[in-house]
């Protein structure tokens, strides 16, 4: 008997398969729960084959679903090769969610958002600002910007460039601990850092940096307050709670009108490198390829090369 696949039904059992629940595929998709429900069940019926394994919090796959998972990708990638030769000109349509961090939100991508919106007016954007780490598959991300390490074998980290890192403290704080000249000053003259870390667990406040010869060094200092906010770490530094160490990019206008004033210019962190990171296990469609082009050029002027 001849089985003809719908690929719809192939992206709807992809995105359940990707996100492990059947209520956030639909979420995802744009459409009713029970509609989602339903096309897997027909899928299943139409192969004569049990595709997940279901639990009341969450489903897995089969190893017939891990087999049809892997074909679908495939086939649905080719699909998607087609179909984008002959939808240059097409308007794109369509849901996309992101996650980024709030500063890089709030100064360069918010702003200029309404402009690509306008060029789309088929597109939506859901716009997660948050300096935790999200779990893009588990979340149901399209793609995320995201400063620092990807290790994560399963995602794919497309390059932007790299943020350069300052030393910085407010003039009223160096006013009464005295502006440091080598790390040895650090403790020395008694500094205190404004202590970063996105894990309440991260009880070691650490002023990093490289040396001459580009090795990491650290020291670890004593701090009386901690955030896991990057509006709060500058908020805390411009208060005169201690040393920070932050992006240049993100206190350019401290540094200008003088609020923030930079310190051991010659010891700063490596520079932290800024990717778009996404599952390699997902399809990508266009809308998401074009608001990945978008979002680098956005970012263009305010990273610099390399990463």
């Amino acid at each position: 008997m001849q089985t003809n696949l719908d690929l719809r039904a192939l992206r709807v059992f992809l995105q359940v398969a990707e996100l492990a629940h059947f209520t956030r595929a639909a979420e995802a998709l744009g459409l009713p729960k029970g509609r989602v429900s339903q096309g897997v069940r027909e899928l299943e019926a139409q192969l004569g084959a049990r595709l997940f394994l279901r639990t009341t919090r969450r489903v897995s796959l089969t190893p017939d679903g891990e087999l049809l998972a892997e074909r679908a990708r495939a086939l649905l990638a080719d699909a998607s090769d087609i179909e984008a030769l002959f939808q240059q000109d097409q308007q794109l349509t369509g849901r996309l969610r992101v996650d980024m961090p709030v500063r890089l939100a709030l100064d360069a991508v918010l702003p200029a958002l309404p402009a690509f919106l306008a060029a789309h007016p088929g597109l939506a954007v859901e716009v997660s600002c948050t300096d935790r780490r999200v779990d893009l598959v588990e979340e149901g991300f399209d793609c995320v910007l995201r400063v620092g390490a990807v290790h994560d074998p399963l995602l794919v980290a497309r390059p932007l460039g790299t943020m350069r890192m300052v030393n910085v403290a407010s003039p009223a704080y160096l006013a009464v601990h005295g502006t440091p000249l080598t790390p040895d000053d650090l403790l020395a003259q008694g500094h205190q850092l404004v202590h970063y870390s996105q894990t309440w667990a991260d009880r070691r406040p650490r002023f990093e940096w490289l040396d001459a010869a580009g090795q990491p060094q650290s020291l670890t200092m004593p701090s009386r307050v901690t955030v896991n906010n990057t509006d709060a770490y500058q908020a805390a530094a411009l208060a005169g709670a201690g040393i920070a160490q932050v992006p240049h990019q993100g206190v350019r206008t401290a540094l200008a009108d003088g609020r923030l004033v930079i310190v051991l210019p010659g010891h700063v962190p490596a520079p932290l490198p800024v990717r778009l990171v996404m599952s390699q296990r997902r399809h990508t469609p266009r809308r998401v390829r074009v608001f990945m082009d978008w979002l680098a050029a956005q970012l263009g002027d305010r990273l610099d090369a390399g990463a």
